[in-house]
């Protein structure tokens, strides 16, 4: 029997798109986790020995672990970088605040047929700013930034109206919870997060979780002995941190066992990062080293954070990564995960992820004004580092291996030929940025 040209041609192509469509990898789910003020050396993955993160060691033990990702110093300055992929000089106006003249990576998801939501710590309606900014209260805001659905603390309610932990102040979906003197924030938040997923099993999803974990006030957990005492559920204890940093673990643990119930883990992203360093009473032990928490200070303490990515179809083996992130470089990974192309200030590491040619970036920019009260402003300041070596305007010149805490610059009468050629190239670099006032 033959077969016209025609009705050939149409089956050929027929069959060839079907061997291609089942080439082509579904949609990868993406997860994306940011703790509050939790540094690296919070960790057991990096060398921790005050805490027990046996969850989030596990992804690390399967997935990438990141050694040296570096963040803005304080949380609205790194919220707005890692949602915009933009250095802060670009579009940060004010503390808690978020233009809506900026793409967001919830934009991103949402515009490439991702269902998406948030969960946790909003804090980018500018409520501290009522009298110069006009939407201050409005309560869809988040769904201008791309998320399809919202169950946040501090949207349209300041701190001061409530808190997050225990008996927490919550909006839904434009709806106020009501509030329990039982119920934990934390928990909210995650079960919205879990019931998200299972919701969306069956397409490709978005949730992004910035937690309240583990920002001060240090208060008991529903795991702590104290939480049994009701006036002692805010009662602020820095001893109470160890039990906070384990919550978040356990909170981490939920979410890859419902995506490991639903048969999504293969082919989920879930990136588990922080937005700062720690807090400044918190003393942790790296291994024989003691690290006091930096947050809203430029040494290393206050912008060395965790990152550590699983994604089991394709990263099959545990790694750890030298060279440096920056979290300008979160926004242009999500575009890659998508296949959108869109400028940021950053780099994709998404091919890493896939096991392609990855060239890492030799120095990591920070622009920080945080515009949020003498004590904190007067660390404000810019500088680009490599792994090794770290430039400020002024001058000073560190070697941030040996000197962390950058107490002694190194002099610059006396630097040998490779400090003199990294700080000649971190020159360079600085100069492309706005210079610093």
């Amino acid at each position: 029997m033959k077969i016209s040209t025609t009705i050939f041609t149409l089956l050929l192509a027929l069959f060839v798109g079907g061997c291609q469509t089942n080439d082509v990898p579904t949609k990868p789910n993406v997860v994306l986790i940011m703790a509050d003020d939790m540094g690296y050396e919070c960790i057991g993955a990096y060398g921790s020995t005050s805490y027990k993160t046996p969850n989030i060691d596990r992804l690390a033990a399967k997935g990438f672990l990141f050694s040296n990702c570096v963040s803005q110093p304080l949380c609205t300055p790194s919220r707005v970088k890692i949602m915009t992929g933009k250095y802060n000089y670009r579009n940060y106006d004010f503390f808690g605040h978020l233009n809506l003249s900026e793409y967001s990576i919830g934009n991103i998801m949402q515009d490439a047929g991702y269902e998406t939501c948030i969960a946790g710590k909003w804090q980018l309606n500018g409520l501290a700013y009522q009298d110069q900014i006009a939407d201050w209260n409005d309560n869809t805001r988040p769904n201008k930034f791309g998320f399809d659905e919202y169950c946040l603390w501090q949207l349209t309610k300041g701190r001061d109206q409530g808190e997050r932990y225990a008996n927490p102040l919550i909006e839904q979906n434009g709806q106020v919870l009501e509030r329990n003197s039982n119920d934990y924030g934390p928990d909210i938040f995650a079960n919205y997060i879990l019931d998200f997923i299972e919701r969306n099993q069956d397409k490709p999803f978005f949730a992004y979780y910035p937690m309240v974990l583990v920002h001060d006030p240090f208060v008991p957990t529903p795991d702590s002995e104290d939480w049994n005492k009701p006036e002692l559920r805010y009662k602020n204890d820095t001893a109470y941190f160890k039990d906070m940093v384990a919550y978040t673990d356990k909170i981490v643990g939920k979410i890859i066992h419902k995506l490991q119930e639903l048969g999504l883990e293969e082919n989920t992203i879930l990136i588990f990062t922080g937005d700062n360093g720690t807090h400044p009473t918190i003393y942790s032990q790296l291994s024989d080293e003691t690290i006091q928490g930096a947050k809203g200070n430029t040494i290393d303490a206050g912008v060395h954070v965790p990152l550590i990515v699983s994604w089991p179809s394709q990263i099959q083996n545990n790694s750890v990564f030298e060279p440096l992130i920056e979290f300008s470089d979160f926004f242009p990974t999500l575009a890659d995960v998508v296949g959108a192309e869109l400028e940021s200030d950053g780099k994709s590491f998404y091919p890493l992820l896939r096991g392609e040619k990855y060239v890492p970036r030799e120095t990591a920019f920070v622009h920080y004004d945080p515009q949020w009260g003498a004590n904190v402003n007067k660390y404000r300041n810019q500088f680009i580092r490599t792994l090794d070596y770290k430039l400020y305007p002024d001058g000073r010149f560190f070697n941030v291996q040996t000197d962390k805490l950058e107490k002694v610059p190194l002099p610059s009468d006396s630097l040998n030929t490779k400090e003199l050629k990294v700080r000649s190239m971190l020159e360079k670099e600085l100069e492309k940025h706005p210079k610093w006032q």
